[in-house]
């Protein structure tokens, strides 16, 4: 748990037995209800001994990991651990949506409007928006955790392989720098992205996967990645130098999923390549102390300690570390959710508004979003209920649980815990996730 002192300045966490005690005897208040934060009534940075925290980065393009841990003698040892959501996506399919709107009013004879060409210079540096989404939520975060715990230096990655590097000490040029033709590891490592760390023709994760070619090397298939997928050691072996139609001809649809995916671009790769540079900058910029890894170091660290890969778990392990004597048995699941919108209207299939939304988003008190705590004295939904909020102006609130959604809830019975800001959050066991 999080400590602050009675100024608010950031004292060494505790475990949450003794937060619970403090809380208990009056020594301590509530900040912050997650993450857990308590604030001291009687106790200041200057008489405390704090001995600092680290912050480990793992940048994916769906999820990073970030975790909190202390560093002795090279042993780390995790004492938070929190599994970022992005909403990257839904702001690249938000922006395609409005863009088929405009375009679609434009061309149809309804009224002109003059478009607006696409020949404005953009700044160095520049990033799309569902790409500088990633780089601000984490951003956003590593600011939070500042706050609340006394952070001395953060461990990112930088690197994880070039999806265009150079493999045999020479520029890429030709067709080889088109199909981005890499070599030993690296081509490992960009294949078990692509491919989800699973094998190509049946699925099967958790097992050895071996490189094979789509198009055998003794039928004239190339080394290049596009020719190259992941199978697991009895597909390789029942596959073996047959063409890929025949090897799925009874399944016309798996065929055409592996064709397709084998071509396909690897979108997730190129996001986390893209934004991890410009994390690292703004990091830089914020924070004293930063230091910077490669993916290769992490996996080589998250093997030899013997973890899984998960975020987290990868994000305990960035940089230089001797072993890992303990990691958190529950992450913190944070998934980036927005803040409501600026429109004020919802269209059609057509792009015109169909409805209108109230200007005001308070109501009674309370917001959509914030986290509140429902005592219903009597009916079907009688009991406690802790959950997020979604408000009417009738006053007649709905409210989500883990245990589900409860309708028809009077404002009355609410007590607010948390003010909404932006992100939902959840709980669950250490383990694979999505790994993206």
């Amino acid at each position: 748990m999080f400590v602050l002192d009675k100024y608010g300045t950031p004292l060494q966490p505790t475990s949450p037995a003794r937060a619970r005690k403090l809380l208990k005897n009056g020594r301590a208040v509530v900040a912050r209800h997650t993450p857990f934060v308590i604030r001291m009534k009687d106790r200041t940075v200057s008489g405390s001994q704090v001995d600092g925290v680290e912050l480990g980065i793992d940048p994916g393009s769906k999820r990073t990991g970030i975790a909190v841990f202390t560093t002795r003698d090279g042993e780390r040892r995790g004492l938070f651990a929190i599994e970022l959501a992005h909403r990257g996506s839904a702001i690249r399919d938000r922006l395609t949506a409005r863009a088929a709107y405009r375009h679609g009013r434009r061309s149809r004879n309804l009224r002109y409007r003059a478009p607006r060409f696409s020949n404005r210079s953009r700044p160095k540096g520049w990033l799309a928006p569902s790409l500088r989404h990633r780089v601000e939520t984490t951003m956003s975060w590593t600011s939070r955790l500042v706050r609340w715990a006394p952070v001395r230096a953060v461990h990112v990655e930088r690197v994880a392989f070039d999806t265009h590097a150079m493999s045999d000490g020479g520029p890429l040029e030709g067709a080889q720098y088109q199909y981005g033709t890499l070599h030993g590891t690296e081509v490992r490592e960009y294949l078990l992205a692509a491919w989800g760390r699973a094998c190509a023709y049946c699925g099967a994760t958790g097992v050895p996967l071996n490189i094979d070619h789509i198009h055998p090397r003794s039928r004239g298939g190339s080394d290049r990645i596009s020719n190259l997928c992941t199978a697991c050691v009895p597909c390789n072996e029942k596959k073996s130098n047959q063409q890929i139609e025949d090897f799925l001809k009874e399944s016309p649809r798996q065929l055409a999923r592996v064709l397709a995916q084998a071509k396909g671009p690897l979108r997730d790769a190129a996001a986390v390549n893209a934004t991890r540079w410009a994390l690292w900058r703004a990091l830089d910029t914020a924070l004293p102390t930063v230091h910077v890894a490669s993916g290769g170091r992490t996996k080589w660290n998250r093997q030899r300690t013997g973890l899984t890969k998960t975020h987290t778990l990868d994000a305990l392990c960035v940089g230089e570390l001797d072993t890992v004597t303990w990691a958190p048995s529950r992450v913190l699941v944070v998934t980036a959710t927005g803040r409501g919108t600026y429109t004020r209207t919802r269209p059609d299939k057509y792009g015109f508004p169909r409805l209108r939304l109230p200007r005001q988003k308070q109501f009674f008190g309370y917001q959509t979003g914030d986290l509140a705590r429902a005592v219903i004295p009597r009916g079907k939904n009688v009991g406690t209920h802790v959950g997020r909020i979604a408000v009417r102006a009738t006053g007649s609130f709905n409210i989500k649980t883990d245990h589900g959604l409860i309708q028809g809830v009077r404002h009355k019975h609410f007590r607010l815990l948390q003010r909404a800001d932006g992100y939902a959050y959840a709980t669950r066991p250490e383990g694979p996730s999505d790994t993206s």
